[in-house]
């Protein structure tokens, strides 16, 4: 039996996306101890369900300095040294980053996650040189770097953070297809398009605000719907775009079915992602997605075939790429939806994911 202490910057990282994983590795006869920053007692329960350990280690989660960030390693070190891991499994920026130095000041054998480059990486500036010395430093030990898209994994070997005999490439983390199981294409005169994400500039919402105002004063039979947590200051925003009916928002909910169940189309026009998770679980359920030409994002569409790719930042086409959406006919959009189903069930099936993680934890 093997002892595995997976480190996480939130519980939903574990509690979404990794459940199955987690479930798996316990089968196996694993001790696995899963770490997050404070979480309530329902999510730390639901956490337990999974057969694992939870421990709590406080971070803060958005910001990137280093002189403040580096006591989180030491708590890390702390928490290695109690929990004597034959492995560390580490998701998202700072965990991989000191939960690697950690367990390679230890010698312990870690697997590192790259869910997405985040926000740094999109421009030349100090952080996003700084964020690439301290992954240097972090990954020279790490036994192996798991990667949600081509282009992520290109772009650490071009920065020579790690070299490519050391990455694995995966389909994200995968989608439940039992879960979230396919649905009949809903029969309705009205359009309904959902966002599903935190309400964020990189998750593109002010080009899909500008593209909604554009096309609801052009079409009556048009509806937008919102579903997720404010990461930006976008509150005046919205409820204006709701005193206005341009938009229905529902806020976060936890099981996002209903709403993808009742949708025509899912919008995701983000600006940078590992591999979106909303658009898999949507596609899934048999639902045509617009999302922007960016990896993490593109692999989820055949442009034309289940859905349409729009250019990064560019309100224009997003609101040309939704117009075309809504003039198909019904038949159409029907056969999109099928194409969505059949392409996660070839690629983005969760139990694939699982078992190939697995695999690569060996080595």
């Amino acid at each position: 039996m093997k002892k595995i202490l997976i480190l996480a910057n939130h519980y939903n990282t574990l509690r979404i996306f990794r459940r199955e994983l987690i479930k798996e590795l316990v089968a196996q006869g694993n001790q696995v101890v899963v770490c997050i920053p404070t979480a309530d007692d329902e999510n730390i329960n639901i956490l337990k369900s999974y057969g694992c350990e939870v421990e709590i280690t406080d971070m803060e989660r958005r910001g990137m300095n280093p002189l403040k960030d580096i006591s989180l390693m030491f708590k890390y070190i702390k928490l290695i040294k109690k929990i004597k891991p034959d492995k560390v499994i580490t998701y998202t920026i700072k965990c991989n980053i000191y939960g690697s130095l950690a367990s390679s000041i230890l010698k312990v054998d870690h697997y590192v996650n790259v869910t997405g480059l985040g926000s740094a990486f999109q421009t030349d500036n100090f952080i996003k040189r700084m964020i690439i010395i301290l992954y240097k430093l972090a990954l020279r030990k790490a036994n192996l770097v798991f990667f949600e898209n081509v282009g992520n994994r290109d772009a650490f070997v071009e920065n020579k953070i790690i070299t490519k005999d050391r990455t694995v490439v995966m389909p994200g983390a995968g989608v439940n297809l039992q879960e979230f199981e396919f649905t009949p294409y809903p029969q309705s005169d009205e359009t309904r398009f959902l966002f599903v994400g935190r309400i964020m500039k990189e998750k593109g919402v002010d080009e899909l605000f500008y593209a909604i105002r554009k096309l609801k004063k052009k079409y009556s039979n048009i509806r937008f719907e919102f579903i997720g947590w404010y990461e930006d200051d976008y509150e005046k925003e919205v409820e204006e775009l709701q005193e206005e009916g341009l938009i229905t928002y529902y806020g976060f909910k936890p099981d996002v079915r209903p709403y993808i169940r009742n949708s025509h189309c899912i919008v995701l026009p983000s600006y940078h992602e590992g591999m979106s998770n909303t658009l898999l679980e949507a596609a899934a359920m048999g639902r045509p997605l617009i999302t922007t030409d960016i990896h993490g994002c593109k692999e989820a569409v055949s442009d034309g075939v289940n859905g349409y790719l729009c250019n990064l930042k560019d309100k224009i086409d997003l609101t040309n790429k939704i117009e075309v959406f809504i003039r198909l006919s019904n038949e159409s959009k029907i056969k999109m939806s099928a194409k969505s189903r059949r392409l996660m069930e070839d690629i983005f099936d969760k139990n694939y994911v699982v078992s190939e993680t697995i695999k690569n934890l060996s080595k």
